[in-house]
């Protein structure tokens, strides 16, 4: 009788084991609360109106982990409607947290809203800012750090703490006087400055003597490109923005608009003060901001000339192709990065984008192939959902410059889950352009200058070229993507110099099939706002 009761109780404790070992313990939850309101700020010594997070200028780095979920109360006390962006953050499943008008209705003055996102397979440098009206010039950005789960072997050595690095322009004007600027076809004048985590000089990194740290450095400029260079040490580059790198040293280092960087730094030299120059580039006036790399127990402040940023494009472009994709490093997962051959997948849609200038009714704005992006006041998100009529026409832009008279519309390319696809910007410009497409991450396997074509495809790097969310194209030429539409959603790619995004400068993406499936998208939010004809 006894040994039946121990052979119960064995069964009962195996069954009890067999149980708990088939749960799988839910991925942790981080929550905030921010408060969106006015308040005056003087980063260049003039006293204005900024945006502030919970009273903070820049607002506060979110620190996460990979497959971490992250809510995010956005309480907006402004007197118009709101929107944050995650710039970076691929939102699997999930554009209806994009932050964007195509996919979000805004917050209303007095209201507030959740984002609930996670961060699915990710690591890396990334960050947040507004996306309605001209709000990005006054504030509300920051820093967004995934870091990699324990059990994933990152492939350089661990650092001791991070430097979080957030490089923005700033205007001695208010948003709204710089958005009734671009309002009535004027120019958006040269930034009064650039700041380095909200000052232009007097932002302290201090570490100990020995140590290695992370510095993690995300481009905000709402015009400019930037360089970065440090007295007395070489940055390595670890990672662009969630991909492993060959780690190489670099003495300076190119940043464009909306691109983020990540280095490795060691604190191996005399103990003093170190600094740290962030430079504009390209266009005149040349703007700089300081920071310093502080030795603990240093006695010695800056002294000497900081490394001196190249001049020209021809550099910047030679220092980009430099950087490659780590084959054999892990990311988010532990499969290496090089296991997707993206290189040998074929392309089953050309797109190739146009920027031009244009007027239209009157007023400047600016096209991608011809259409000048106006956002309707229903979402394209909702609007798709719903089956609500008359809001946009699938692919009424064409997939390549059509010489067609400049016009305002909405601009929606239309692809299937899953299609491979490459898309070309063209660049006939004598300015730097820079995009982003929401959602994603693509192989930026060519640049150069002049006109593409397909013959060019020759010079591709179909072998270890670095994913990325943001991709520059230079002055007078092209720039190259590969991207499998993987994401099924509606997501937006727009250019990163925000006052030609907010002129028009910007399209949406839409990936579908016809599979009703929470494994491919989520449904739309409980907390959904709703306006537009999707109110009625």
């Amino acid at each position: 009788m006894r040994g039946a009761n121990l052979i119960h109780i064995f069964f009962g404790v195996l069954a009890l084991w067999s149980s708990a070992s088939c749960v799988k313990a839910e991925d942790p939850y981080r929550f905030f609360t921010w408060e969106i309101t006015y308040g005056n700020i003087a980063p260049l010594g003039v006293t204005q109106k900024g945006i502030l997070i919970n009273g903070q200028f820049p607002g506060p780095t979110i620190t996460a982990v990979t497959n971490d979920n992250v809510y995010v109360n956005v309480v907006n006390k402004l007197d118009e409607p709101f929107l944050l962006t995650w710039h970076g953050i691929k939102q699997r499943r999930q554009s209806w947290q994009d932050g964007v008008l195509g996919t979000n209705c805004p917050i209303p003055p007095g209201a507030n809203w959740t984002y609930k996102m996670q961060m699915k397979d990710q690591i890396g440098t990334y960050n947040y800012y507004p996306s309605t009206s001209l709000h990005r010039v006054a504030g509300a950005y920051g820093g967004l750090n995934i870091y990699a789960r324990s059990v994933i072997a990152i492939p350089y050595p661990i650092p001791v703490a991070d430097f979080t690095m957030i490089v923005s322009d700033w205007w001695n004007k208010e948003h709204k006087v710089l958005k009734n600027l671009l309002d009535t076809s004027k120019p958006l004048p040269s930034p009064n400055g650039l700041l380095i985590n909200g000052k232009p000089s007097g932002t302290i990194f201090t570490g100990t003597p020995g140590k290695r740290y992370m510095l993690r450095v995300s481009n905000l400029c709402v015009s400019r490109s930037i360089n970065i260079g440090m007295q007395g040490h070489n940055m390595t580059l670890v990672e662009v923005e969630g991909s492993h790198t060959i780690q190489q040293k670099y003495n300076t280092f190119d940043i464009h608009m909306g691109q983020s960087a990540t280095f490795l730094i060691t604190l191996d030299n005399q103990v003093r003060d170190y600094g740290i120059r962030v430079s504009s580039r390209f266009i005149k006036p040349i703007l700089n901001a300081t920071a310093v790399l502080r030795y603990a127990g240093s006695q010695n402040q800056v002294s000497g000339p900081y490394p001196s940023p190249p001049s020209d494009y021809h550099w910047s472009m030679l220092q980009a192709r430099t950087i490659k994709w780590n084959l054999t490093a892990n990311a988010a997962r532990p499969n290496p990065q090089g296991s997707y051959h993206y290189g040998m997948i074929p392309i089953v849609r050309t797109i190739v984008l146009a920027n031009a200038p244009a007027q239209i009714n009157g007023q400047t704005r600016y096209t991608l192939n011809g259409i000048s992006y106006e956002n309707p006041t229903t979402p394209l998100k909702l609007a798709d959902y719903f089956n609500i009529p008359g809001v946009f026409v699938m692919n009424g832009i064409k997939d390549s410059p059509s010489g067609v008279t400049p016009t305002e519309g909405v601009s929606v390319f239309g692809f299937t889950l899953h299609d491979f696809v490459e898309i070309v910007f063209q660049n006939n410009e004598k300015v730097l352009q820079s995009y982003h497409l929401d959602g994603y991450d693509f192989w930026t396997v060519g640049f150069a200058n002049g006109v593409w074509n397909p013959s060019l495809r020759n010079r591709y790097n179909l072998d270890d070229a670095p994913t990325r969310n943001t991709v520059q194209v230079y002055p007078m030429g092209w720039s190259a993507i590969l991207i499998p539409f993987d994401n099924k959603g509606m997501w937006n790619l727009r250019s990163q110099d925000w006052a030609r995004r907010y002129l028009g400068q910007e399209l949406y993406i839409r990936v579908w099939n016809t599979e009703q499936s929470l494994y491919t998208e989520a449904n739309i939010p409980d907390n959904a706002i709703l306006c537009g004809k999707a109110k009625q």
